[in-house]
């Protein structure tokens, strides 16, 4: 057995969608384009970014109207809730987002470890955390 560990990084974080057009529109603005899709099984459109983790946008959902288990309902249920993507200037990324016609759900929230971040919905309601490190 070797300390070497097991990951050694992230290679893609799955979303499911409903509509692919709507939800590319929605992460073109974060600074990702379309690589392929949709391809596979289920099937999948790949999103690329020169500096964040590669999106597979999984295109089987059958709505958008529905609320997130995860996050819109008082009972706390298991399961991922949230990307967090690291942001140089929270200001200016909300400013952005903002710009773009997108929902901000909350923030500005500063951490105790002087990080701060702001939580953006994708118009399926997904999460997306922009998240600024400490300086």
């Amino acid at each position: 057995m070797t300390d070497t560990p097991i990951v050694t990084g992230i290679a893609h974080l799955g979303i499911r969608v409903p509509d692919l057009d709507r939800a590319r529109a929605s992460y073109d603005f974060l600074g990702y384009t379309f690589e392929a899709g949709p391809v596979g099984p289920e099937p999948v459109a790949i999103l690329i970014h020169p500096t964040a983790p590669e999106i597979n946008l999984i295109l089987n959902a059958n709505t958008a109207e529905a609320p997130n288990i995860l996050m819109d309902v008082p009972e706390k249920h298991a399961g991922y809730t949230h990307a967090a993507l690291t942001v140089a200037d929270l200001v200016d990324a909300m400013a952005r987002v903002d710009a773009a016609g997108n929902r901000i759900a909350e923030g500005p929230v500063k951490f105790p470890s002087g990080a701060q971040a702001a939580f953006v919905r994708d118009p399926d309601g997904n999460v997306v955390e922009l998240n600024q490190p400490p300086s």
